[in-house]
Parts: structure tokens; C-alpha cells; sequence
């Protein structure tokens, strides 16, 4: 029996196909290309020491009119999680977060 290439047919020379397929391994290089460009963004964990917590950039007294009715720049850049605890104060204070 000879071995015809058509779809729908398969050769029964077992030894031939091994000889003649060629296993192909799928590699991610979009994953690769992220993961290199996550660990530039990150950094080495290796390398972090245990940073002291700075003061808090949003005052004590601040109002919310203080920080949000102003078109001016913050003087310094508020981290995400001091301005979300923030806000959760103003919003919970006025009955807006039950």
C-alpha cells in the first residue's frame, strides 16, 4: 500500500512517519516579551528591602474641596491607596458608602 498525501488517508508505514514528522514545540514569545518587560516594570524582589511608610501626602484636615474642586497639580504625587482610603472617609462620612 502506498502512502498518499491526500487528507482523509493515512500510511501505515509507522516507522516512515516517525522519520518523517517533525515535532514542533509552541513557544509564547508574546508571554516572554511581557514577562521580561513585567520584571523590568517590577524589579527584582530579591533586591526590595522593607520600606518604612512615608508620611501620608493628603493632610489630616484636609476637606475634599481642598484636593478635588482645584485645576492646580497636587505639589506631590498621591499614592493610589492613600487617596482611595481618602475618599472611602469623605464618601462614607456623607452616606454615600453604607
Amino acid at each position: 500500500m502506498e502512502a498518499n498525501n491526500e487528507p482523509g488517508n493515512v500510511s501505515t508505514n509507522s516507522s516512515n512517519d516517525k522519520e518523517n514528522s517533525t515535532e514542533t514545540i509552541f513557544v509564547n514569545h508574546a508571554e516572554i516579551a511581557w514577562q521580561e518587560m513585567r520584571k523590568k516594570w517590577v524589579g527584582d524582589p530579591s533586591n526590595r528591602t522593607s520600606e518604612i511608610p512615608a508620611e501620608p501626602v493628603i493632610g489630616f484636615n484636609a476637606t475634599y474641596e481642598d484636593l478635588l474642586t482645584s485645576n492646580n497639580p497636587f505639589p506631590k504625587p498621591i499614592p493610589l491607596a492613600e487617596m482611595v482610603d481618602f475618599l472611602f472617609d469623605i464618601w462614607h462620612g456623607d452616606g454615600l458608602f453604607d
